[in-house]
């Protein structure tokens, strides 16, 4: 089994993702309507594992499998649907390598992810305890990807809570406005 190694937070990722990004950018076209920096390495100071992951947002589903295809015939390797109506690519470099999901735009993964890398961007204690509970696991784990990630499920899933909360606490003044 391959190590799962965290490491300190590096100032070059956010240049690497906007590398990235615009690689993707390039090959998705018009039809791309957001690419978003997400997983730790979008979080200043968040320890993680030395992998950008991004995901490219489609204008709309229909775009989905033409937008796929485009992207495996970039040398980009295929891993296939998440299980959440996302599609999943790798490449990897000497120094660093990406993870790379497609999906529409109403897609709740990818929303979740959003809240949750808001979240921890807004909470630095929240941060300090991801990337703990981060390091615990990897030393834990032995290079059983299983157990690392699954001992990430109950932080990530109250993290998402409380983006939603927050989320809905900054939307609420929102509606009451359009009430009034």
């Amino acid at each position: 089994m391959r190590a799962i190694k965290v490491v300190d937070y590096d100032p070059s990722w956010p240049r690497l993702f906007a590398e990235i990004s615009t690689e993707v950018s390039a090959l998705l076209g018009d039809r791309l309507l957001s690419i978003d920096h997400i997983g730790s390495t979008s979080v200043l100071g968040l320890a993680a594992k030395a992998k950008i992951d991004l995901a490219a947002v489609m204008i709309s589903d229909a775009f989905l499998p033409a937008a796929i295809e485009v992207v495996r015939a970039a040398d980009i390797v295929f891993h296939g649907d998440t299980g959440e109506q996302r599609w999943a690519f790798t490449r990897d470099h000497q120094a660093y390598g990406f993870k790379l999901y497609l999906c529409g735009p109403d897609n709740r993964a990818h929303r979740e992810r959003i809240l949750f890398r808001d979240y921890l961007r807004d909470h630095p204690e929240r941060t300090k305890a991801y990337a703990e509970l981060k390091r615990r696991l990897a030393a834990e784990a032995g290079g059983d990807w299983d157990f690392y990630t699954g001992g990430k499920t109950e932080f990530v899933s109250e993290t998402v809570r409380l983006g939603c909360l927050e989320d809905m606490k900054w939307s609420a003044p929102a509606l009451h406005a359009t009430i009034d």
